[in-house]
């Protein structure tokens, strides 16, 4: 259904209201966890409810009218400010993995969003329009689950007319963090996203060949030479401030 697009179509989508929450509540990246941590706790009811009204006004659109890469952008950037609004709605919570419900491993498979009459889920927009649509191993670096060990929310939306760029520097921030790649005692440690994900990633020479495309200083010549084990890690603490 949403593998559709229009090329010659003119509408552009405004996220400003997302790009200006960001901004006021996610400005910084905090250095021990190299996490850009969100202030839940600070968040006005008024900006929450412009978080509202900005996932409703993405909501009411069809993004089957918009260019390819307008979709992008509008199905990252929903993903998001939805995976926020969650959090925000059910807090103070230690992590995203206790909302959905009792049997529930996090609120992934529940609706979120009506769009053109269907009924979405985060792990759809994910899972069954990003991933099989573009097929993009960045798909990875942009969307974000609100926990430490993911890769980082972006500093701002991400934009139709800046797409390629915001998906390298979310690439490269992440495979340059230590929740990402990193060396213990000579054993390779690298996130789980990459042992979750490896259909998207490939076999351990292409997904070598990835994170060197992007890793800098010491850690590129480390990975470069190693031929061992690897281990995996990942951190569902909430990016809260607090």
């Amino acid at each position: 259904m949403w593998d559709v697009s229009n090329e010659k179509s003119n509408i552009v989508v405004s996220h400003t209201q997302w790009s200006a929450f960001l901004v006021k509540y996610a400005p910084n990246i905090e250095p021990s966890t190299s996490t850009r941590l969100v202030r839940y706790s600070a968040v006005s009811r008024g900006d929450h409810n412009e978080l509202k009204a900005y996932i409703t006004m993405l909501s009411d659109l069809d993004p089957r009218l918009l260019t390819r890469t307008q979709q992008f952008a509008y199905w990252v950037n929903l993903y998001n400010a939805v995976t926020v609004d969650l959090i925000l709605e059910n807090y103070p919570v230690k992590s995203i993995t206790k909302l959905g419900g009792f049997f529930s491993f996090g609120p992934w498979d529940q609706d979120v969003v009506r769009i053109s009459g269907e009924s979405i889920t985060l792990n759809d927009i994910e899972h069954r329009i990003l991933r099989p649509i573009w097929k993009d191993k960045r798909i990875h670096y942009a969307v974000n689950c609100a926990s430490i060990g993911c890769p980082n929310l972006y500093g701002q939306a991400f934009d139709s007319s800046n797409l390629e760029h915001q998906l390298e520097s979310a690439a490269r921030m992440f495979i340059n963090s230590k929740k990402a790649v990193q060396f213990k005692q000579d054993r390779l440690v690298l996130s789980e996203i990459y042992n979750w994900y490896s259909v998207d990633f490939g076999d351990s020479e292409s997904l070598k060949k990835h994170l060197l495309q992007y890793l800098e200083g010491p850690t590129y010549e480390q990975l470069k030479l190693y031929s061992g084990d690897v281990e995996y890690q990942y951190n569902w603490g909430l990016n809260d401030q607090n």
